[in-house]
């Protein structure tokens, strides 16, 4: 492997890091100590995590035109800015106005950062590489968590300030970084931009998407909850960040997995995986199940993630960062309408049988899409040998 393939990989492994393992998850993490010290209303509090998944959006929506205007290293750069000063914001602010603004912004780093990282390699690396360099950028995501696990765990004796803060010098030190190890690309020439997308290619992995997002929607949702019915200590939904983002670790192989079962394989089973770590935290009655869910979960969240952007890329070579925006919008919509659906469920059912619902759906959609493989692969043999 070239030195500047890992290069371009290890500056999109910081950014992504910060953006998704960091700043999307800080909200949720310190919420109760800043509800305490603003005397923030759960209506409240809740209208601001549904403004920094729109936040999201507009960031992921924003990539392509700036992609096509600047090339695939300025929509990073905007996210690494977006999270270092959204994280600022909130660590500094004297009212809840501005907290909220800085939550927004900075849930919207991970918006531009993810997806422009698949025309990247595109451009540097080989084609052997790349399913392995994009798994490498995304378990950035990983570390990411350990981090702000570990920074969760400190906030209690110190400040849920000092949280926003070490991630706000974390953002600016990794868009540092990204900056002098990715290199400026020029923008996509019209040919590439005008190649037509294959949205029949796209279609599983799509459903997929789907699925996948539904079932870690409900267990990051969820999880704090469940862990304080098990009776764990209020610094419990820290450990189980960091633990999550140790599980995660895993995926930097999943080059590898796909490579030997096949995106939809490893995609199948990870969504298996995930849907075993809900079950687990549903039944949960103590802390070992409950942190254990979280390891197991880290797996199948992070292999299922590193798999997204290299599944995307095999179907649309031609338009790797393109077909990938386009899964993470249908993803971020779904995260968007996941917690409305379930939140209805819970007061009726109770949160045990949701989370237990839930994981079963997961497996299930698992169980057709591996059903559904060899059928696919057939097919695909069947066209090759009459063209």
């Amino acid at each position: 492997m070239e030195k500047h393939e890992v290069r371009a990989a290890a500056g999109g492994a910081a950014v992504v890091g910060v953006a998704f393992g960091m700043a999307r998850y800080a909200y949720g993490l310190t919420l109760p100590d800043m509800q305490a010290e603003f005397d923030l209303s759960e209506q409240l509090s809740g209208l601001v995590a549904s403004a920094t998944f729109v936040g999201y959006l507009i960031g992921l929506l924003g990539v392509p035109v700036l992609v096509a205007r600047r090339g695939p290293r300025a929509p990073t750069s905007v996210g690494g800015a977006c999270g270092a000063l959204g994280c600022t914001m909130v660590a500094l602010s004297p009212n809840p106005v501005v907290l909220a603004t800085g939550a927004v912004l900075a849930g919207s780093a991970a918006g531009w950062v993810w997806a422009p990282y698949s025309d990247v390699l595109r451009a540097v690396a080989a084609p052997r590489h790349r399913p392995t360099l994009l798994a490498v950028v995304t378990t950035g995501t990983g570390v990411g968590l350990v981090g702000l696990g570990a920074l969760g765990l400190l906030a209690p004796f110190v400040s849920w300030r000092l949280t926003w803060a070490g991630i706000a010098v974390a953002a600016a030190l990794a868009a540092t970084l990204n900056l002098r190890l990715v290199p400026a690309l020029p923008p996509p020439d019209r040919e590439d931009a005008g190649a037509p997308l294959h949205l029949a290619r796209l279609l599983v992995p799509l459903l997929y998407t789907v699925a996948y997002f539904v079932a870690i929607t409900v267990y990051f949702t969820y999880a704090s909850d469940a862990a304080e019915e098990a009776g764990l200590a209020d610094w419990a939904p820290a450990l189980v960040f960091a633990l999550i983002g140790l599980g995660g670790l895993v995926a930097f192989w999943t080059g590898r997995m796909t490579a030997a079962l096949g995106p939809g394989g490893v995609g199948a089973a990870s969504l298996g995986v995930v849907g075993a770590a809900l079950c687990g935290l549903g039944l949960a009655s103590g802390a070992p199940l409950v942190l254990g869910s979280a390891v197991v979960l880290g797996a199948g969240f992070m292999v299922g993630s590193s798999v997204l952007a290299i599944w995307t890329a095999h179907v649309e070579p031609e338009r790797p960062g393109t077909a990938f925006t386009i899964a993470l919008v249908v993803g971020a919509v779904t995260s968007i309408v996941t917690p409305a659906v379930t939140g209805a469920l819970v007061p009726n059912a109770g949160l045990g049988t949701v989370l237990v619902l839930s994981g079963a759906v997961a497996v299930t959609s698992a169980a057709a899409l591996a059903a559904g493989l060899p059928v696919r692969a057939a097919v695909r043999r069947a066209r090759a040998r009459t063209t």
